[in-house]
């Protein structure tokens, strides 16, 4: 039997029972609090590189691991974005980005488990765990600015990263579409 109480899964399940502590915290009209959900976001986010490394240099790799991880991530930056555009920290022209995100993990998410149907493994490109970053960087300064109250410049540097990120979301999409058309 598999060890489900590894490190890195350990690690993963705290990430996920931090998500909704996370967005209870962003909906106060305390600043002091938003700040502590973004703190909560951040170590959520740097944990994400930390429960890999340590799977791989522990040897405590699982399919369980495996399976959770993306999930998590996806969890955690669905829920904030979704959280951000109804607090109108994201609002107007700049819901597209966040709308790209969330459709291309939808979408990535289905073409994994029809390829899994297929007995096909389609593993995590460099160009998704940086889109993942990139997410995560962007939704963090976001939550930060809106604990600072919306200062203008980390708001503004929030946008554009957002910007990036789905830039770099549509690539990575593009190229999973691109491999799973093979099958």
């Amino acid at each position: 039997m598999a060890k489900i109480y590894t490190i890195p899964n350990i690690i993963t399940f705290v990430r996920i029972i931090l998500i909704p502590i996370i967005l209870y915290l962003l909906f106060s009209d305390n600043s002091k609090v938003v700040l502590i959900a973004g703190l909560l976001f951040i170590i959520s986010s740097i944990s994400d590189y930390f429960d890999g490394y340590l799977a791989r240099t522990l040897n405590q790799s699982s399919k369980l691991g495996t399976l959770l991880d993306p999930i998590a991530d996806k969890l955690l930056i669905a829920a904030v974005i979704i959280v951000l555009i109804d607090t109108r920290v994201i609002a107007d022209i700049h819901v597209i980005p966040a709308i790209i995100i969330l459709l291309r993990e939808i979408a990535i998410s289905g073409l994994r488990e029809f390829l899994a149907k297929l007995n096909t493994d389609m593993p995590v490109s460099r160009l998704a765990k940086y889109k993942t970053t990139f997410q995560m960087v962007s939704l963090s300064i976001l939550i930060i600015g809106l604990g600072f109250e919306l200062n203008d410049f980390l708001w503004n540097l929030g946008l554009v990263t957002l910007w990036l990120a789905a830039i770099i979301t549509l690539l990575s999409g593009y190229n999973y579409v691109a491999k799973g058309f093979k099958y």
